[in-house]
């Protein structure tokens, strides 16, 4: 086969989805192509090993530079490099995000992204354990369940913190976000249940899908402004592909700006530096980039509690706000778990608990650009975490009621010395020095093809990339802001909505055929290694 009907790039969180629903017809041929190779180390299937995962052959392992705000060090970024992208090294936590998310995203000028444009497809995709509601479906693919054997620290944690009125939540997707509560898991049988293992494992058999790891996208493919194909190393070789639909973008908040970037889209400036024929100048690839950050605190414990095999580590959280004004999302999220998380400055030995604080809709920005011309160099990342004082108060914030909670009557039975920041950290002075020297990642980078209708927007309200035929953009580098959370699910959600809007626009092109330059098919070679 010289051409399929749509070419999806990256078998991530999003890919898969959009590899699955187009095919379903049985009709529409799709070539999914990722870099990474099928999930096969143990470590993919047992949830307690998730960060085991980091620095092997499943992630890009990428790395900030030099951060001014975080004392100049540079954090590292995992990502997924395999079948399910990121889905297959994350910590599975589900968590959509809160309606005033998507409310704000159509407030901005994307209509059919309000929280009841969206709840459907998120209800689409899953297979709920607790069974069918207003909030959650049963008829899904991906498999949404309660944490099986939940450390007893972990449930005293949402004890504590509605004791002291923050609240009990037994549902963080249901019908408020605030409060305390235990995460809900992809998770299926014990076992990570990746978009890869719900979405794409059981269709591989597909006719009309072919699927082909270990291959690295170089550049898209043009005709003037239309997008014709994908050029992709595979094996040692170049291989050019070509589409008679759509090419499908689905490499993530890091690699989906970086492929536009090598393929001429982007600043113009910036191309020219590096030699890069400019196919559109848009000067807002590669940025908007947004990202929630973490700090720690951690205890000794007095007792044993190693987390079950099962156990995803971040058993329990906390959603909640720390303004009076309760009618937009909660703007602190905290994650628990059983295990003496600590920078490695403040690392104990033995048993131990510890609580993270993030700031949901942080207000620094940063950017991402090309090191140099070549698809195998990493992009230049540049987060500016902590640019905005409000974010580091925040975390100042979410440090003490971390510290109200563990010093409360439930921990007694339970509670050490408190290992990170330790109890010579109790000025607020010493705090944000903390800070600044131990904060890290939460994994989600978001914004780096912004969609919107603005100058500094890159894709429009259908992902379809402004000025350019035949290319979206479909994963996380869409969301014009952070969700209030993790952002796997609403990344889910996303390929889904997609989906739909290929379909439909497909059902348009039907009757008017794209034709591709025939002069352009030449050294196209199909695989199925996966």
């Amino acid at each position: 086969m010289s051409e399929y009907d749509y070419i999806v790039i990256g078998a991530g969180s999003a890919g898969c989805v959009i590899a699955n629903r187009l095919t379903e017809d049985g009709k529409t041929t799709v070539l999914l192509l990722e870099a990474g190779n099928p999930a096969n180390l143990p470590e993919h299937q047992v949830p307690l090993d998730w960060i085991k995962l980091w620095g092997t052959e499943a992630d890009w392992a990428y790395f900030t530079e030099e951060e001014p705000h975080l004392n100049n060090r540079k954090i590292y970024c995992p990502r997924g490099k395999v079948l399910g992208g990121s889905s297959s090294i994350n910590a599975m936590i589900y968590i959509r995000g809160s309606r005033h998310d998507y409310d704000h995203w159509q407030e901005l000028g994307n209509p059919g992204w309000s929280y009841q444009d969206v709840l459907p497809y998120f209800k689409k995709s899953e297979n709920q354990q607790r069974g069918v509601s207003e909030f959650h479906g049963v008829d899904g693919l991906l498999s949404v369940t309660d944490p099986i054997a939940p450390s007893v620290t972990s449930q005293q944690f949402v004890e504590a913190a509605a004791a002291l009125g923050y609240g009990h939540n037994p549902d963080f997707n249901g019908v408020q976000q605030e409060g305390a509560g235990l995460y809900q898991l992809t998770v299926k049988d014990g076992k990570r249940h990746s978009t890869a293992a719900a979405f794409l494992l059981p269709i591989l058999e597909r006719p009309n899908l072919t699927v082909t790891t270990s291959a690295l996208v170089t550049r898209l493919l043009f005709k003037g402004t239309r997008t014709i194909g994908v050029e992709y190393l595979h094996q040692g070789t170049i291989h050019q592909t070509f589409v008679n639909q759509e090419v499908i973008l689905s490499a993530g908040a890091f690699d989906s700006p970086k492929l536009l970037m090598l393929s001429g889209i982007g600043n113009a400036e910036q191309l020219r530096s590096l030699d890069i024929p400019v196919v559109i100048d848009l000067p807002g690839v590669g940025e908007n980039l947004q990202d929630h950050l973490l700090v720690t605190v951690a205890h000794q414990a007095t007792q044993d509690m190693q987390p079950a095999p099962t156990s995803n580590i971040a058993e329990a959280g906390l959603f909640l706000h720390t303004e009076e004004c309760l009618d937009v999302a909660p703007d602190l999220q905290f994650h628990f778990g059983p295990v003496l998380w600590a920078h490695p400055a403040y690392a104990r030995e033995g048993p131990g608990f510890g609580a993270t604080v993030s700031v949901t809709n942080p207000q620094s920005l940063g950017s991402l650009t090309l090191r140099s011309a070549s698809p195998k160099d990493p992009p230049i990342i540049r987060m500016n975490y902590l640019q905005s004082k409000s974010d580091l108060q925040k975390l100042l914030a979410g440090i003490k009621i971390i510290r109200e909670i563990f010093h409360s009557d439930v921990f007694d039975h339970f509670r050490g010395e408190e290992a990170a920041p330790g109890a010579d950290h109790k000025s607020d002075e010493a705090l944000l020095a903390y800070i600044r020297e131990t904060c890290d990642t939460v994994y989600h980078p978001v914004g780096t093809c912004k969609m919107g209708t603005d100058s500094d927007s890159v894709v429009d309200s259908e992902l379809r990339v402004h000025g350019i035929e035949g290319l979206r953009v479909v994963d996380a580098s869409i969301m014009p802001t952070l969700t209030t959370g993790n952002t796997n699910a609403p990344t889910i959600m996303i390929g889904e909505k997609a989906a739909d809007l290929i379909k439909a626009a497909n059902r348009v092109l039907e009757q008017v055929p794209l034709a591709i330059n025939p002069d352009a098919k030449r050294a196209v070679v199909r695989h199925r290694s996966a």
